[in-house]
């Protein structure tokens, strides 16, 4: 089963996509950045076998989904929240990957009543992170990215907008910017045709109304975040590639060592894109009783 629709968040259209067993243990698959509801995650047929119900979303601003200027992290929660309301889902588990990661802790945070299990696959630290040096081990193209949010939206919209455009003409071309800056590892996970196929299907749909979701996402990390990580009650389970240049594994050990609940495993030998192959297995951990 695999279903597309549309529903209305306070005015805003909130593009879905439900993937797997219609009756299995829902999971809400929170995407990278940039990334849609359409991005890299397990066949149908994989979601039956595991008796998973994957449910995700496009982020405002990516996609199909109305753009919510000024956005919080915290935001996801509201929107994850309508989304299980629509569905008649009471329970779930969810799942951030790369910038889906801090979302995912939101839900966490936010809806201890309805997230069971919550998991992070190369997430990122608040901005304000004490004792973290944040861009370390960060490509510079990627920490510019960031510092631009810093002086503000306009000056992210110039840093990025000739990159998002170029995207968006020829979606591949994003693949070719982000080996500039990757380590051995992802660098040998691009070579699986499979993997980077989906890639450019994803980015491709992300930004095809412009830059304005991969703008908001930036801004919403380098702001408060609206909400404190040792109020999550949930398990949690952090995963990272010790060779990740995107967003450094050191951001998943600072993230372990405040949230209640948590546990984090840094993998050797893995880095950015590794996610992607890790994914079903914290899928399973997810969904066990």
């Amino acid at each position: 089963m695999r279903s597309r629709f549309e529903i209305d968040v306070d005015g805003r259209v909130l593009a879905v996509e439900v993937s797997g067993a219609p009756d299995g243990a829902p999971v809400f698959l929170l995407h990278g950045t940039p990334g849609s509801r359409g991005g890299p995650k397990p066949r149908n047929s994989l979601l039956y076998r595991q008796g998973i119900r994957l449910i995700s979303y496009d982020r405002p601003g990516y996609g199909g989904s109305t753009r919510l200027p000024g956005r919080r992290v915290a935001d996801a929660a509201r929107d994850v929240n309508a989304v299980a309301d629509h569905l008649g889902v009471e329970r779930f588990a969810v799942v951030g990957r790369s910038g889906g990661g801090p979302h995912a802790l939101a839900c966490a945070s936010l809806l201890p009543h309805r997230v069971e299990r919550a998991a992070v696959l190369v997430g990122l630290a608040p901005s304000d992170a004490d004792d973290l040096d944040w861009y370390g081990g960060m490509s510079e193209t990627n920490a510019r990215k960031h510092s631009a949010a810093d002086r503000g939206a306009e000056e992210l919209m110039q840093e990025m907008r000739a990159l998002v455009e170029q995207t968006a003409a020829d979606p591949e071309s994003l693949i070719e910017e982000l080996r500039t800056q990757m380590s051995g590892p992802d660098l040998r996970f691009m070579q699986s045709v499979m993997y980077r196929r989906l890639l450019v299907a994803s980015y491709a749909d992300a930004l095809r109304l412009g830059p304005y979701g991969w703008v908001d996402d930036v801004l919403a990390f380098r702001g408060d975040w609206g909400f404190a990580l040792d109020t999550i009650v949930p398990p949690v389970r952090l995963w990272h590639g010790a060779h990740d240049t995107f967003s450094p594994a050191s951001h998943s050990r600072w993230l372990a060592e405040r949230i209640p609940r948590a546990e984090v495993v840094v993998q050797h030998g893995a880095a950015h894109f590794a996610a992607m192959e890790v994914l079903p297995r914290m899928l399973a951990w997810l969904t066990t009783a």
